[in-house]
């Protein structure tokens, strides 16, 4: 497949063959699903998908995320085949099987900077929240937990007691867990404050107020945070943040748990996150990216954290030998597009400032690797929310997939394989976007010559 296609919209979406299966999936499924746009995919390669009316988008949030080698990716198709082939399921927490062990010891040696490490395997990023949850209370004999505002960790009870980034994961599903206390998370540079020392302020409110106020730290299982946040609006902290995060956490005893479920697998440029900074975890959670989208998650501890012990926790699905044949694909093959993601994310990030010199509702670009977030403003400076609801469905409809994230970011995490020249077919799109949302708004459009 050649990098110089183009998106091709031959039937304005939705064609008559996309709404049969729309009309259907409304008359059957629950009502609870999102569903952002009208896309009915009928299949894809890389980083292009293919509709049922014969329409050819580019993918710019990969399935939230989680297509990290693309669609259909030979290496992994072929892994998929192979192990359907030979046998679907067997339960890895009662039995053995070579993929199983393998994945183990191939995630425990993909995170540095923590010592000897155990893997539990799961069917999804909320599943691993949900045990992370049971391993830090059952190892510390603590009940506590402090998650952030802007966070999400998931749908299931458990996790949607951490989320606070919308009301509407929480609104009439409590009592949710109790021991749940949440406090700031560090804003994007755009709207940080200049005496936060690094972020180290925002970290330090959890002794000054939590601990002073809330609850004594020796209470504390955990303190449990994405160290770039994800759906509350893609915003990579200030290093300091981390590493203040860790000296509270060794200071009293409290474990620290990443949620690399979405900055994980390669996202960034490197394998986690967390090596950016350079501050390691006691648990990390990974899933979403790490088998290119079949349904598996890893809890990823310190040997003499999981201490939990036999039969206290299971999955039955979890680690299925299919989709650990295709996590174990697709690591192979985020290992080899590192440096490619850290090229191409550094391109579509001068790119995008690029445009928001031209149009200053594009008011902030962030970010690292393929995990990118274009916040965007309105001329009085508040969240542009509308704005970013209308240029996702124009987008769609010139064929470039987009998602957004928090109050008014569109967020930027296409499939691995994503190359300079798929950024190249993907700018101009989002130029016209823009130049006709800002003439539909009144909103200033900067000359280009002005924009150099």
């Amino acid at each position: 497949m050649s990098d110089i296609r183009r998106p091709e919209i031959k039937v304005a979406p939705p064609g008559a063959e996309a709404q049969k299966i729309i009309d259907k999936d409304r008359a059957h499924s629950s009502p609870s699903y999102i569903k952002e746009y009208p896309l009915v995919i009928d299949h894809g390669e890389g980083p292009w998908v293919h509709d049922v009316d014969g329409n050819v988008y580019l993918d710019m949030m990969a399935g939230i995320a989680t297509n990290s080698t693309g669609h259909a990716h030979p290496a992994v198709v072929d892994a998929i085949k192979s192990a359907a082939e030979k046998f679907l399921h067997i339960c890895g927490t009662d039995f053995y099987y070579q993929s199983f062990a393998d994945l183990c010891e191939r995630l425990a040696q993909l995170v540095p900077g923590m010592g000897p490490k155990k893997v539990f395997l799961t069917n999804s990023g909320s599943e691993c929240l949900d045990g992370a949850i049971k391993l830090v209370r059952s190892h510390t004999r603590r009940r506590n937990i402090i998650a952030f505002r802007g966070a999400f960790h998931g749908r299931t009870l458990a996790a949607i007691s951490l989320n606070a980034s919308k009301v509407k994961y929480r609104k009439y599903f409590g009592p949710l867990i109790g021991g749940v206390y949440h406090t700031e998370y560090p804003p994007a540079d755009i709207h940080r404050r200049d005496d936060d020392d690094d972020g180290r302020m925002y970290a330090r409110r959890i002794e000054t107020d939590i601990f002073q106020r809330l609850c004594a730290p020796d209470e504390v299982a955990a303190i449990m945070v994405e160290p770039i946040l994800g759906e509350g609006g893609y915003v990579p902290p200030p290093k300091g943040f981390l590493q203040e995060l860790r000296r509270i956490c060794d200071t009293h005893g409290i474990m620290l748990v990443f949620d690399e479920v979405q900055s994980g697998m390669g996202r960034t440029g490197q394998m986690f996150a967390c090596e950016h900074y350079g501050v390691y975890p006691d648990v990390l959670l990974s899933a979403k990216g790490i088998a290119s989208g079949m349904p598996i998650g890893a809890i990823i501890a310190k040997s003499s954290v999981m201490t939990w012990e036999t039969g206290t926790h299971g999955s039955t699905y979890g680690g299925n030998p299919v989709c650990c044949a295709a996590a174990l694909a697709t690591i192979d093959v985020i290992e080899g597009l590192l440096p490619q993601v850290r090229d191409v994310g550094e391109y579509l990030m001068a790119e995008l400032r690029g445009l928001g010199r031209r149009y200053p509702v594009l008011a902030d670009v962030r970010g690292v690797g393929l995990m990118i977030g274009a916040e965007f403003l309105t001329p009085e400076g508040k969240p542009a929310g509308d704005f970013v609801g209308k240029l996702e469905q124009l987008a769609f409809r010139k064929g470039l997939l987009l998602l957004g994230c928090g109050k008014s970011t569109i967020r930027f995490a296409p499939p691995l394989v994503f190359t300079r020249e798929h950024v190249d077919a993907a700018i101009p799109i989002l130029d016209a976007c823009l130049a006709e949302l800002c003439a539909e708004h009144g909103w200033p459009v900067h000359a280009s010559e002005e924009a150099k």
